[in-house]
């Protein structure tokens, strides 16, 4: 399992440049975890520990829906990103599959991981990338939940 770290500053958040933390994660299930051990330094780091519950279980459940769900080529890695946003973080988890995430019903065979993103995001969506796949994206802010 590797993990390739590149922490990019792009300039101090004052000066309206965030920093930006890029990891490529093989398609294992064990990268979840070692992706939540990266975004707990992230969020020390970065003095956002009050949000580190609810940013760990996003930044799970869309890794996990990319590693179970995401049919790609092999070879092909999961990206996630973090970014510095406000009074939070901006959680982006980018593979190579077209297939959109959709939020649907939730039951005892599972479903609960959008739906539980829905509410510990102030947002999230899914949006087009550079190249193959999408990105799909949550902003877990200071001031938990949906943002009024």
């Amino acid at each position: 399992m590797s993990s390739t770290v590149t922490v990019a500053q792009e300039g101090e958040p004052e000066a309206g440049i965030r920093p930006v933390v890029v990891s490529r994660w093989s398609r294992h299930r064990r990268c979840v975890g070692l992706a939540r051990a990266e975004l707990r330094k992230v969020l020390a780091e970065w003095g956002l520990a009050m949000i580190e519950e609810a940013a760990l279980l996003v930044l799970s459940e869309l890794l996990t829906n990319a590693v179970r769900h995401a049919r790609v080529p092999p070879g092909r890695e999961i990206e996630t990103r973090y970014l510095r946003e406000g009074g939070g973080l901006r959680i982006e988890v980018h593979d190579a599959s077209e297939e959109l995430p959709v939020l649907g019903p939730s039951g005892e065979a599972g479903g609960w991981g959008l739906l539980l993103v829905d509410r510990l995001a102030a947002r999230w969506g899914v949006a087009e990338r550079d190249g193959v796949g999408k990105l799909v994206w949550a902003v877990v802010t200071t001031c938990g939940g949906s943002e009024a």
